[in-house]
């Protein structure tokens, strides 16, 4: 019976989701940096193993703190150049999720966010150009009946994005 209760003690103070330490902000950082820098690498600038990082790691992404690793793909090249937020009022009753279900089926959208105020959803979209962007509104958002009125946004310019996290001060 006292080596059940240790086993199961163990097993709990392993598998427990933990907090993030200083050590894994550091890690956290040069990933948000560079997605593809090394264990080896990572190692030597904080001063572990690799074996320790590629734990760390593993843990980070078991407890949720990394959620995946992507490229970062200029939009110029890929001739998606015209950036745009598209604010969307519905008829949908409070806690309805319909029309967000169906605008997160539309791959042309970025990122879908539901919002306080006037409106009820935020979209970011990338297009080729004004057209695009209309042809997308007409095509794609008036198909969607719970859809009562859009208006757009077009940036002109990019000051500043990034996907980066400003990490929280650990203890």
């Amino acid at each position: 019976m006292q080596n059940n209760l240790r086993y199961i003690k163990l097993y709990l103070k392993n598998n427990q989701k933990r907090n993030m330490d200083s050590t894994d902000k550091k890690i956290l950082t040069l990933l948000q940096d560079n997605s593809r820098i090394s264990n080896s690498e990572i190692a030597r600038q904080i001063g572990m193993v690799p074996s320790g990082i590629l734990e760390r790691i593993r843990k980070l992404e078991e407890n949720g703190y990394i959620n995946d690793y992507t490229a970062s793909v200029n939009p110029d090249k890929v001739n998606l150049g015209l950036l745009a937020f598209v604010f969307v009022r519905t008829d949908d009753m409070a806690g309805e999720w319909s029309t967000a279900e169906e605008l997160a089926k539309l791959e042309e959208i970025m990122e879908l966010h539901h919002v306080a105020g006037e409106d009820c959803y935020l979209l970011k979209v990338r297009m080729a150009n004004n057209k695009a962007l209309a042809d997308f509104m007409r095509e794609k958002l008036t198909q969607i009946k719970t859809i009562r009125s859009t208006k757009s946004v077009i940036v002109l310019d990019t000051v500043k994005e990034t996907s980066k996290i400003q990490l929280p001060e650990v203890e």
